[in-house]
């Protein structure tokens, strides 16, 4: 089946119909929309024979269904397709699903071609409309490198003005379903002009909101998380080989933490709402490799906090045998650095210090894979005793430990005169522990010391 080559479309702001590119340093145009990808590449397999012809709804389905192999490298059925020009122009794709272990499914998929450029006996599309799709991340990586190809050959996407979806679910890497409602207008070079993404489901709304300055490749952003905002900017310029670079800069603002990490099915380990200056980068050739680049960096401050599952007080003086409950927290600040991978997110915290009504504490935390891995110093007594400790486990049931010469020289001390006693025991128990385990830890580390998440 021949195969026609896409013309350029006019889109609200751009008019062009002559195909050209205005920046020659733009040559490869990025994925936006995995579900557009699959959308294009069963458009492109109509061609003008589906337009012109009109095949049976069977014929069409089986063309469709064999070219959207060849182009995306994996096997997938169509259930029903069917091309109507009357009373307006649509192209319907029912019941796609790819033959995976977790298969890309989308429910309906309605394209409309925009009339002029029929009469021009061209194939364009003015409009996609995608109801109810599956994309899990792993499925959708099979078929990267064969969209990639589409991208950058010229030959299988097809411009496109407007982009509609309705519960379009992604599953994670971690396994974790979201659920997304979102809209966008595109300009030339696949850029956004406008868009809109809502997760659905959740109280208080999430939403992301991008507006296009002119023409520049720059977009102004109005987030709304957590009952707060994270309003900013972000920018992106073509390096060499068709590479894409982003930069942003986002402004958290009275974001309830606990809230906004379950509107994304995730449960955090401290409650409280944060404010800081969040500055994001990641550069890659597709929408993918940049989201599996993303780099953000955040200086945060909580006015106050909680701690959800962990009980400083109860895990300082049992030396860590128990500490389920909670820890109001007077105030918490920080740095926190955010890294994604082909394997998930890593989160780490530096620079961390959490005040409480007897306790002081700095540190730093990595957290990855829902495990936590932590090392710090407790300050008791408005710093008069330092007490270092680790942590590590699941992030729900994390072990805690505390050199044992601490513990024994803050009892022995106790015994002997409560109080002072227990100052100077601990620091006697911090010397015999550091003569006896060449290897510990300083018994009263600096103030330097930082906690990882």
């Amino acid at each position: 089946m021949t195969r026609s080559k896409p013309c350029a479309t006019a889109s609200k702001d751009n008019k062009r119909t002559d195909g050209a590119v205005d920046n020659p340093a733009v040559q490869h145009r990025p994925r936006w929309v995995v579900g557009l990808g699959l959308a294009a590449a069963l458009i492109g397999a109509a061609g003008l024979t589906a337009v012109f012809l009109l095949p049976s709804d069977q014929e069409l389905a089986f063309w469709l269904a064999e070219e959207a192999q060849q182009q995306l490298g994996v096997k997938l059925s169509i259930e029903s397709a069917h091309w109507a020009l009357l009373p307006t122009p649509v192209l319907v794709v029912n019941g796609l699903r790819t033959q995976q272990a977790e298969p890309v499914s989308i429910q309906q998929l309605r394209a409309y071609p925009g009339m002029r450029m029929l009469l021009e006996r061209k194939l364009a599309f003015e409009s996609v409309d995608i109801d109810t799709a599956v994309l899990p991340l792993q499925s959708v990586r099979a078929m990267e490198a064969a969209l990639a190809i589409g991208v950058a050959d010229g030959n299988t996407f097809v411009p496109l003005e407007h982009l509609t979806f309705r519960n379009l679910v992604w599953i994670s890497y971690s396994g974790i379903a979201l659920s997304f409602d979102g809209e966008v207008d595109f300009a030339l070079h696949w850029r956004p002009q406008r868009a809109m993404l809502v997760r659905t489901g959740t109280t208080p709304a999430v939403t992301l909101a991008l507006t296009r300055e002119a023409q520049a490749d720059r977009w102004q952003t109005r987030i709304q998380v957590g009952g707060g905002t994270a309003h900013g900017n972000l920018e992106m310029k073509a390096g060499e080989n068709g590479t894409m670079h982003l930069s942003g800069q986002l402004a958290p603002r009275e974001v309830e933490v606990a809230s906004a990490l379950e509107s994304f099915n995730r449960r955090s380990p401290i409650a409280g709402k944060a404010s800081g200056q969040t500055v994001l980068s990641a550069h890659g050739k597709s929408v993918g490799e940049l989201m599996r680049s993303l780099h953000t960096q955040t200086r945060f401050i909580f006015n106050s906090a909680t701690l959800l599952r962990f009980d400083l007080n109860q895990a300082t003086s049992t030396g860590g045998k128990k500490h389920q409950g909670r820890t109001d927290l007077q105030s918490l600040t920080g740095r926190m650095e955010s890294q994604n991978g082909l394997e998930g997110t890593r989160v780490t915290v530096t620079d961390m210090k959490a005040q409480t009504a007897k306790l002081t504490v700095t540190g730093k935390a990595t957290v990855y894979h829902g495990h936590v891995e932590a090392s710090g110093n407790l300050d008791l007594l408005a710093g008069t005793i330092g007490v270092p400790f680790s942590l590590s486990g699941p992030m729900d049931t994390p072990k805690v430990s505390v050199p044992p010469g601490f513990l024994a020289g803050a009892a022995l001390g106790t015994a002997v005169l409560p109080g002072i006693g227990t100052v100077i025991g601990a620091r006697i128990g911090g010397a015999l522990d550091k003569i006896f385990h060449h290897n510990a830890e300083p018994a009263v580390p600096t103030k330097k010391s930082a906690i990882h998440h």
